[in-house]
């Protein structure tokens, strides 16, 4: 063998050690991926998972060559999906809830997200990611993300593509987008009793109530013995008022899931809205026995009580929501109307105060607070807090209204006039407006701001849709009329007026009718701008508008979602002419 020869082999023998090496060193981390990878097919605990991805972990961390890397690393996604999937499969379907779920989830959350960002051709584990972020305190924008992955990776797979739309509809705020995905799910998997019932819901939301009748029909056909969806069509029945159909289909609810509280509280809207008040609150002593700490129904049944004047035991309800959660703003806003419907309104407004604190700019706040301030004559106060929402909602003619009664008071009539005006630009049938500003326009004793003609406009407007049965606008009509030297009509406006008149009324509108006979027209005293604490000046008394009475919180009128107290409403300034005295 000649030296070339002999060095030729040599050479080849030498680089075929040096390649051997080379693999070797680049696979370092085989024992450990073939141990995964055995272990993977045998697994039975969530510690073998672990196990699976901490040897795929340091496989990988070892070194391997390009065809295990990408074995490896798939290996560790679907490892990291499954034990993920897991975890969220028990939380999402745990009974009882396990008091540890929020930090099961972080867990569970930790290995899809990783999951899918080795590997994110993945719809399952994003369909999770989504299931798990729509539970309390998840991140909403998350879940939508990753529903919309879970459908785009699920073209061809319909069954799960239509669970995928499902999902997202859910967290769909737009009801178009919502029913669009619902509508295509049913499609291509027509026989899912959920989606159904879901359809019906966002139905329902947009008071398409036939064809939500319809959905939740064929879902029971497919599933009887949902309590979700009999409880569902009886929500929908109510809004169509076939209220003893309701009544049968909440009775099957509460036969289907004898420890909900719900069937319960619609039942009780059913009497509300028959005006049933006592039996409502008997209905509701029910559900509050079930749920004793539920604050919807405790609300409800504050509600009521509001409704048959039993005020301290809507308070008492009130007051125990607020022991529960006291920060709700619902049991806050109520509580204050509540207080505010008793004539407490220097209460009230403390209470609004309190809310204006944990919400503060809110502009409902601040138009509840500034009508108690009102009340309270607090009228500088009421001012800074109706111009505050005037600043939010220009075209508001509550606060306008507000505002105006609130200016008058203080003698600001030109001001006053001016929020008249756009209030009644907005709202032209306000009684209030008409006859407060038909008012200032008759007895003002500023001449550049009386217009008789206009204010006998005004107030026969206003006294047409009181069908003249109100004592201090046809008071009103009668200053007008003098306001135009009319005092013939006047006199006969004004007579009417003590006619129709409480006895409290009486001594004002007694001195009209002297001043008419005696040929002279109304002039308001002017009470000159003051600070809220400020006292008011005595009689002649300038005529200033009455206190607002706080509504009584509508009669409960359920909703397609979730059963929600009646929340009350605000109240509203009085119909009463800017007089004191009436």
């Amino acid at each position: 063998m000649s030296l070339i020869f002999r060095s030729g082999v040599l050479a080849l023998l030498l680089a075929g050690i040096v390649a051997a090496d080379r693999v070797a060193a680049e696979n370092e981390g085989l024992d450990d991926l073939d141990r995964a990878t055995e272990l993977k097919l045998t697994y039975s605990t969530l510690t073998d998972l672990g196990e699976v991805i901490r040897l795929c972990e340091s496989a990988l961390e070892k070194g391997l060559d390009e065809d295990n890397t990408r074995f490896a690393t798939q290996l560790l996604a679907s490892t990291r999906v499954k034990r993920g999937s897991v975890i969220a499969e028990t939380i999402l379907a745990g009974r009882p809830v396990d008091p540890r779920w929020r930090q099961f989830r972080r867990v569970a959350l930790e290995d899809l997200e990783k999951g899918v960002q080795l590997d994110p051709n993945q719809p399952q584990a994003f369909y999770r990611i989504a299931q798990l972020n729509l539970l309390p305190d998840g991140d909403g924008k998350r879940a939508l993300e990753a529903a919309n992955e879970a459908v785009r990776l699920s073209e061809d797979e319909f069954t799960f593509r239509a669970k995928a739309l499902t999902l997202r509809a859910e967290l769909r705020e737009d009801a178009a987008q919502r029913l669009a995905d619902l509508d295509e799910a049913i499609r291509i998997h027509p026989g899912d009793p959920l989606t159904l019932r879901l359809r019906a819901t966002a139905y329902a939301e947009q008071e398409k109530y036939e064809s939500a009748l319809a959905d939740c029909d064929t879902a029971l056909q497919l599933d009887p013995e949902d309590a979700a969806t009999h409880e569902l069509r009886a929500k929908v029945l109510i809004e169509l008022e076939r209220y003893d159909e309701a009544m049968a289909g909440l009775d099957k609810a509460r036969e289907l899931a004898p420890d909900s509280a719900t069937p319960l509280m619609h039942q009780a809207r059913i009497y509300g809205l028959k005006s049933d008040y006592k039996k409502a609150i008997e209905v509701l002593n029910l559900a509050n026995a079930l749920q004793p700490a539920s604050p919807a129904v405790l609300l409800l049944r504050a509600s009521m009580y509001g409704e048959l004047d039993e005020r301290e035991k809507a308070l008492a309800d009130v007051d125990r929501v607020l022991e529960l959660e006291p920060a709700l703003p619902l049991a806050m806003r109520f509580r204050a109307t509540l207080l505010a419907g008793s004539g407490k309104f220097d209460l009230a407004a403390r209470q609004l105060e309190e809310l204006e604190k944990a919400e503060p700019e809110d502009p409902d706040v601040e138009l509840q607070l500034a009508l108690f301030y009102n009340a309270e004559k607090q009228y500088g106060k009421a001012i800074e807090k109706f111009s505050a929402v005037l600043k939010k909602r220009p075209d508001n003619p509550i606060a306008l209204r507000g505002r105006a009664d609130a200016l008058l008071s203080t003698g600001r009539q030109a001001d006053a006039i001016a929020d008249y005006e756009k209030a009644l630009a907005i709202e032209p049938d306000d009684t209030g407006a008409l006859n407060n500003l038909a008012w200032v326009l008759a007895t003002s004793p500023d001449e550049k701001l009386r217009d008789g003609k206009r204010a006998i406009e005004l107030a026969t407007k206003a006294c047409e849709l009181t069908e003249y049965k109100a004592a201090h606008i046809l008071s009103t009509l009668g200053a007008s009329y003098a306001e135009t030297g009319d005092f013939e009509t006047a006199m006969k406006w004004s007579k009417k007026a003590i006619e129709l008149g409480s006895e409290d009324q009486m001594e004002p509108l007694k001195k009209e009718l002297e001043s008419y006979q005696a040929k002279k027209p109304v002039r308001e005293l002017l009470n000159e701008p003051a600070e809220p604490e400020a006292k008011q000046p005595e009689k002649p008394e300038p005529k200033e508008p009455e206190k607002p009475e706080a509504k009584e919180p509508e009669k409960p009128k359920p909703k397609a979602d979730e059963p929600e107290p009646t929340q009350p409403e605000k109240p509203e300034q009085s119909s009463a002419q800017p007089k004191q005295a009436l």
